[in-house]
C-alpha cells in the first residue's frame, strides 16, 4: 500500500464468475507471496460491466480483450488459464500494485 490505501482490483471474463473466478485465486496466491497480503480488494465483473466501473479501480485482470472505454490499466489473464507466460501478467500486476 505505497499512499496507505488499498488497491481496488477488477477481475473480468465474459459471465463474470467462470474463469475470472481461477485466474483470482492464482493471482491472490501470487500477490500474497509478494508480500501484498491485505493490501487489496478485489471484485469479479462481466467484462461489459468493466468500462462504467473502471473509474473506481486502479486495474483490471480480464481473462478476454480489453474493453473499449476502459479508464484504468488492463492486464491480460490468459496465462493464467493456460499456464504459461505467467510472469508477464504478474510482473505487470506487481508494478501496479507498487505505484501511487
Amino acid at each position: 500500500m505505497a499512499n496507505g490505501k488499498k488497491k481496488r482490483i477488477m477481475f473480468a471474463c465474459g459471465s463474470g464468475i467462470c474463469t475470472s473466478t481461477a485466474v483470482r485465486k492464482k493471482v491472490e496466491a501470487m500477490l500474497d507471496e509478494n508480500g501484498f497480503k491485505g493490501q487489496y480488494e478485489i471484485t469479479q465483473f462481466k467484462i461489459s460491466e468493466c468500462p462504467a466501473q473502471s473509474v473506481n479501480y486502479d486495474f483490471l485482470v480480464a481473462t478476454t480483450m480489453a474493453p473499449n472505454g476502459l479508464k484504468c490499466p488492463y492486464v491480460n489473464g490468459i496465462p493464467y488459464l493456460t499456464g504459461r507466460g505467467t510472469d508477464v501478467p504478474n510482473k505487470a500486476i506487481l508494478e501496479l500494485m507498487a505505484a501511487e
